[in-house]
This record gives structure tokens, C-alpha cells and sequence, in this order.
């Protein structure tokens, strides 16, 4: 019961609404993710409370800055375990919700969470992003696609803007070192039809916590070169 309160708690700091359901939705979510672990290796956190702080909470940082409607369609490229993906489902569940996942094991992990939360309109996508970003069923069909991907800024921004419609937005999870990262990714954002258009700071609460949430809008098409083959990206960043 403590680690749903605790979560309760975050989301009233946070100001997002989360009932019952979605409570045990969260519940649900952890348990598994924790009793795959122990056969794959999904997170290095393992304990709950810290399940409910580092990957729960911190996912939903994001969700107050979403403009959220019965039609928005979100991919979460490079999910992993389902991070920010799964929580901002959970919470938003008019959203449709792709998880994209280059590892067919953790596609494994994200189908059975998914189907044992109950949650509807949520499609799970094998495939690299490289890959994904140059598939017409994915290109450009999103008003989101969100993320909490270590790369930098640059190659993130090549993975995931050739899936966000003109007008839509890629939302990344960053580290308080951001503002050096977009500096340096500026140009690149730019060849790829992206702007940045905001940075958000925030805290996640009952923890020291705290990173920046980049906001990048697609304003006008992504070259079709871009996405490079896969291995391109990552060693040779766009400048």
C-alpha cells in the first residue's frame, strides 16, 4: 500500500489526477518489471520505492507539459522497459501510445505488462529507430514522440524526429546539462526540421532529483536522408 501512496503523493505534487485504477495499474507494472529482471536485465533499480521515485515519477514530469486530446498519438522511441512510454499511458489513457524497442526480449516484457494492465490502443514495435524513422507507417505520424534515451541531444534528435508530424513535438527527459547539449545540437536540429521551443526545469518530488525537460517542435519535413543506417548516427553526429 506505501509505495501506491508514495505515488499518490507525487502525482498530487505534480498535479496529475491519478485514480484507483491507475494506481494499480502502476502496481502491476512494478511487479512484473521487477520479476523480469531477474531473468533480464530491464533496470538497475530494484528497489520499489525507488521504482515508484526514479522510473515512475520521473517519467511523469512530463505529462503536465502535454497538450493531450482524444486524438494524440504518442511513440516512445527506444522505451526499454516502457520509460517515459507506459507512465504517460497509464495516466493519459486517451492517448494511442506506440513503444518502440530495437530488443525483441524486452518487446516480451512490454506485451505482457501491457496486456496485464488492461491498457487499450498501446502497440508495441520491434524495430531500430534508424529503421523505424524510414518506414512510412511510422514517419512523420506523430504529435509526440517522447523520450528518455541517454544519447545526446544531436543523435536523439536524429532518431526521433523523422517520426513527429510538422507541428508535433519530440519531449526528451535530459540531464542538467541540457543547455550545453542543445547548444552543440542546435544546427543539427535544424537539418533535421526541428526547432527547440522550450526547456522546462523540474524537480521530482521526495527526492534531490532534478533534470530538464527539452521541447522541440517539427516545423517543417525531415530531409529524407535522415535517419542515417543504423551505426552512422551515434559515430558520426549530425553538426
Amino acid at each position: 500500500m506505501e509505495n501506491k501512496m508514495l505515488l499518490q503523493s507525487c502525482c498530487e505534487q505534480m498535479q496529475i489526477p491519478l485514480s484507483q485504477q491507475m494506481g494499480e495499474q502502476f502496481m502491476i507494472y512494478m511487479s512484473l518489471l521487477l520479476e523480469w529482471n531477474e531473468k533480464m536485465n530491464l533496470t538497475a533499480i530494484t528497489e520499489e520505492k525507488e521504482v515508484v521515485l526514479k522510473h515512475f515519477a520521473d517519467c511523469l514530469s512530463l505529462v503536465p507539459y502535454l497538450e493531450i486530446s482524444q486524438d494524440t498519438k504518442i511513440i516512445d522511441v527506444g522505451t526499454g522497459a516502457g520509460f517515459p512510454g507506459l507512465p504517460v499511458k497509464i495516466v493519459c489513457p486517451e492517448v494511442s501510445m506506440t513503444l518502440l524497442d530495437s530488443l525483441q526480449k524486452r518487446i516480451g516484457f512490454l506485451e505482457e505488462a501491457i496486456k496485464s494492465m488492461g491498457l487499450k490502443d498501446t502497440v508495441c514495435v520491434h524495430a531500430r529507430a534508424e529503421d523505424g524513422g524510414q518506414n512510412s507507417l511510422y514517419r512523420e505520424q506523430f504529435d509526440y514522440c517522447v523520450s528518455r534515451a541517454v544519447a545526446n541531444l544531436a543523435v536523439l534528435s536524429e532518431y526521433c524526429l523523422p517520426f513527429v508530424k510538422i507541428g508535433g513535438t519530440l519531449a526528451a527527459l535530459k540531464g542538467p546539462d541540457a543547455l550545453g547539449e542543445i547548444a552543440e545540437a542546435e544546427s543539427a536540429i535544424g537539418k533535421l526540421g526541428g526547432r527547440v521551443s522550450k526547456v522546462i526545469d523540474v524537480t521530482i518530488p521526495f527526492t534531490e532529483l532534478a533534470h530538464k525537460l527539452v521541447f522541440i517542435e517539427k516545423v517543417s519535413p525531415t530531409p529524407k536522408q535522415y535517419p542515417r543506417k543504423a551505426g552512422k548516427i551515434s559515430k558520426k553526429p549530425l553538426k
